[in-house]
């Protein structure tokens, strides 16, 4: 017969074990092994002058994806000025980066991936500090390192519907603040943040899961542009695969602000 422990010491140190065991299961979310990258593209209004609407949406967009289970450790942010913000970490704006980091990231963190974009754009691709990102190159990107995990790709910038096409694939939701055709709105030297990105902000902490999320910002953005007056609507374009269409209801973003 087995001896039972008796030792109020021996006791105490094995309830402790037990309990750094559980605290990582507890902690975890759907998304605490998804690897995430959000880029600030650029730094100037549509004017030409100086602007914070891209950096203000690549601090809290971070802030509101941890809110929804991501995990900081598997993220890495880029920003034009990365000198500006010395509390955020970032690292410098340039596509090699983006990749190097797309990387090393998936290849420790391996759930999934989320790629966010705040920038101007054009039917090229979107500004990645003073040059194009072009869809066939981001698509690379995607390929080669989140391969056939689940993905999100949103791009925050005018003409941002030309990615569309070039990542669409059944593993892969793309949402996007505009059409091929259509400029997006908010990159004034006056505003906080492009509108895309505002909708995204408000809008998360309410959905229950991100294809909730991309119709939820279109219709945000839709009611945005008509209470402001502009004109052609940019119209967000929204895809989803049908591999992942029937998983994201399984992923619930932020469940603990759910209960």
């Amino acid at each position: 017969m087995p001896r039972l422990i008796r030792s109020p010491r021996i006791w105490a140190f094995l309830i402790s074990l037990m309990l750094l065991a559980l605290a990582p299961a507890a902690n975890a979310t759907p998304f605490s092994d998804w690897s995430w990258v959000v880029v600030a593209g650029d730094w100037h209004a549509h004017s030409g002058g100086p602007s914070e609407a891209f950096d203000n949406a690549r601090r809290d967009v971070i802030a509101e994806f941890e809110d929804a289970g991501f995990s900081a450790t598997n993220l890495k942010q880029f920003s034009v000025r990365p000198e500006r913000y010395p509390d955020a970490h970032a690292e410098k704006s340039e596509p090699q980066a983006i990749f190097n980091a797309l990387s090393d990231l998936t290849a420790k963190a391996q759930g999934g991936c989320l790629l966010y974009f705040s920038s101007h754009g054009a039917p090229m691709g979107v500004v990645v500090d003073q040059q194009f990102l072009p869809p066939a190159v981001l698509a690379g990107m995607v390929d080669r390192t989140c391969g056939k995990r689940p993905t999100v790709v949103i791009v925050s910038a005018c003409f941002s519907g030309v990615f569309v096409p070039a990542l669409a694939a059944s593993n892969r939701m793309v949402l996007t603040a505009a059409r091929p055709d259509r400029s997006s709105f908010g990159c004034g030297e006056a505003d906080k943040y492009p509108y895309f990105d505002q909708c995204v902000l408000e809008t998360l902490p309410k959905v229950g899961d991100f294809g909730a999320l991309g119709t939820q910002v279109q219709t945000c953005v839709a009611t945005r542009e008509t209470k402001e007056g502009m004109k052609p609507a940019s119209e967000p374009q929204l895809f989803i695969g049908p591999a992942l269409r029937p998983m994201l209801p399984l992923l619930p973003l932020a469940p603990q602000r759910r209960n």
